[in-house]
């Protein structure tokens, strides 16, 4: 454990004793809330983690690194964009499921692709956004993201390339 981490964690639990001494009523309730947030946000963490967990036991980084490393070029991160934007996994997720393909093997433009459009198009959740919002507007929003992808991606090959 790094000492930023360890700092953070003693600011956290002296914030909390702090919080105890003005409200041990609100501070307890405040606490409830967030274990009941974390059990329901548990089962998403775990299969996600499992999923890529497996992902990359059985594809090693040479395989990551084919498919979407930065020797697969733009059609790694079209094949990654495309993947971002059909998965629906919560933006808590999306940032360790990143690191964790980075770990194995994936490029950092491949992974800016994944990202945002993980986070910004929604093929899952069309039904419902075509529900609040219409086709039309569903659609385009969902094209503009998507190529919006392409532009964080070539940025990012700009900056870290």
């Amino acid at each position: 454990m790094s000492l930023s981490n360890i700092i953070l964690y003693a600011l956290a639990a002296l914030l909390l004793g702090v919080s105890f001494l003005k409200d041990r009523k609100k501070s307890t309730m405040a606490l409830k809330k967030a274990w009941k947030s974390f059990e329901n946000i548990l089962p998403q963490f775990l299969v996600v983690l499992l999923v890529v967990g497996i992902m990359l036991a059985l594809l090693d980084a040479q395989t990551v690194s084919k498919i979407i490393g930065k020797e697969s070029g733009w059609l790694g991160v079209v094949l990654a964009a495309v993947v971002g934007g059909i998965t629906l996994i919560p933006g808590f997720l999306a940032f360790p499921t990143a690191a964790m393909l980075l770990n194995g093997g994936a490029g950092y433009m491949q992974i800016g692709a994944f990202v945002s459009s993980l986070m910004m198009v929604g093929v899952v959740t069309i039904p419902v956004e075509t529900k609040y919002f219409g086709k039309k507007v569903t659609i385009l929003r969902n094209i503009f993201a998507f190529l919006f992808s392409f532009i964080v991606a070539l940025v990012i090959d700009l900056v870290v390339g």
